[in-house]
């Protein structure tokens, strides 16, 4: 089957040479997803449009993506710096064998060596070899409250990294800029902090049951409440773990017989839920609208492998804002695709929801459209509230049905009375509903401070990948001794 005019315009891809000073050569291009002018009747072949046939854009403003693709030589050169690590390795490991050079890792004992291994060989090569290299730059222990600062644990270390010893020195002020805290309620003043303490006090920390028995509390009510509100969907569910909150819940929803279309850059935890569900998984290429299609035409004209039955059910899945890249879901096209060919839509904005939008709204109101257009709107609360647990909302025939179908609902235990007060107190104060502006200038900062942030490295000459608008913001280092040293000296800046 051809392609018509309109899908080869779904990508929307063009190129062009970088801006920042650098010298391009043939690879040194940067990838930009402009927006599209789609026509409105984008809509199942042979029907009748009832919009009529006008042209109408699917972006109301440009949608800027960039993905720069990495130098010839700086590909070589850490192609090669990962191949000498690599052959180092395997000869320290030849020593550690022969006990010339010692190994600190863990390993069986010579009487265990006739039972099922402990510790996988191969599988603990890079900790072996590589990680212990810079291990030193991570798991620094944080000692105050994780803001926009934070006063960090002084630690040596005698054996190249293999063990730490802790000076009881504290190093003060350091900038975070690792977190997910993005409009920065992780704080222990304010208002979140008073009405956390009064709930811990009244309910205590923890209910030690499930939502179905007896751990069904007045204020878990009150934030699902909230949060439907918030989303602008019928009802919400929430969940005392985000990442269960996919693993659980996708497999509640389909099962064999159904197929699920998933983004080859989506998190591990609906990975697990697409996989634990028993459906047939076909995996379309990242923001690639073409792939997408093509994924469901063929789903629609061949059916079930074998058997050529219609699937039962179809299920696009989706992340907002991809965490490891930067990148926000083409969400106006998704949706367009999904009603033309008529499959569900599940939208994970984990890193999405609090962080985008005018309104802090999540994706859906990044873009400025219906929330009723997506069926299944996922989410956490460890990111932009600084709490823990997930939501799932939609239609109320649908959080009725998880309820009673959900393993995460009726088998994990319910949220902490403390951590929803946290989630309810910050979301108001990002609705506006504490009486004041504080939510709408966290919000207005963020925003600003991701476009500086994005255009000083990228006056600095650092390759970043992402959205213009995404407050993920990935920093390409490339070459592993070039991460332990960039951490060791801005560590070393902060704290001189």
């Amino acid at each position: 089957m051809t392609e018509s005019s309109t899908n080869k315009l779904l990508n929307g891809d063009a190129c062009h040479r970088t801006s920042n000073g650098r010298k391009s050569s043939k690879n040194g291009f940067v990838k930009n997803h402009c927006s599209l002018q789609l026509p409105q009747n984008y809509s199942r072949p042979r029907e009748k449009n009832q919009n009529g046939t006008h042209n109408s854009s699917l972006y109301k403003k440009p949608f800027l993506e960039s993905f720069e693709e990495t130098p010839l030589l700086v590909a070589v050169f850490t192609y090669m710096s990962y191949g000498i690590l690599t052959i180092f390795g395997y000869f320290r490991d030849f020593l550690r064998n022969w006990n010339i050079e010692k190994c600190n890792m863990a390993q069986e004992r010579e009487e265990q060596k006739d039972f099922v291994p402990l510790y996988q060989d191969f599988e603990n090569f890079y900790n072996r070899n590589l990680y212990i290299r810079i291990r030193d730059t991570w798991n620094i222990p944080v000692c105050c409250p994780p803001g926009a600062t934070m006063d960090l644990g002084e630690r040596l270390t005698f054996d190249y990294n293999w063990t730490f010893k802790y000076t009881g020195k504290v190093m003060k002020g350091i900038i975070n800029i690792g977190s997910y805290n993005y409009l920065g309620f992780a704080e222990n003043t304010g208002a979140c902090n008073i009405a956390d303490v009064a709930t811990t006090q009244k309910y205590g920390v923890g209910v030690s049951s499930t939502r179905c028995e007896m751990g069904n509390l007045d204020i878990h009510g009150e934030l699902e409440t909230l949060v439907a509100r918030f989303l602008g969907v019928e009802s919400a569910m929430t969940f005392g773990m985000g990442f269960a909150t996919n693993s659980m819940n996708i497999p509640a929803l389909t099962g064999k017989g159904c197929l699920i279309l998933s983004d080859e850059l989506n998190h591990a935890s609906l990975v697990l839920g697409a996989r634990l569900s028993g459906s047939t998984i076909r995996v379309f290429k990242h923001n690639n609208m073409q792939s997408l299609e093509k994924l469901l035409r063929d789903a629609i004209v061949h059916g079930q492998p074998r058997t050529h039955r219609p699937w039962k059910k179809i299920l696009i899945l989706v992340e907002g804002i991809y965490s490891m890249e930067g990148s926000i879901v083409r969400l106006p096209e998704v949706i367009a695709l999904k009603k033309r060919y008529k499959a569900y839509l599940y939208l994970d904005e984990a890193h999405s929801i609090g962080a985008l939008g005018p309104n802090g709204r999540g994706v859906v109101d990044y873009f400025g459209l219906d929330p009723k257009d997506v069926d299944i709107m996922m989410g956490t609360f460890t990111k932009s509230f600084n709490g823990a647990g997930g939501y799932i909302g939609g239609k109320k025939e649908l959080i009725d049905y998880l309820r009673c179908h959900s393993h995460s609902a009726l088998y994990a235990t319910s949220m902490s009375p403390p951590v929803a007060q946290q989630i309810i107190t910050a979301m108001r104060i990002i609705m506006g509903e504490d009486g004041t502006t504080q939510g709408a200038h966290r919000l207005r900062q963020l925003s600003e401070n991701t476009a500086y942030f994005r255009r000083k490295l990228n006056d600095m000459g650092f390759i970043i990948y992402g959205n213009k608008d995404s407050p993920v913001v990935p920093m390409m280092l490339y070459m592993p001794a070039k991460i332990g040293a960039f951490g060791r000296e801005m560590l070393k800046e902060i704290s001189a």
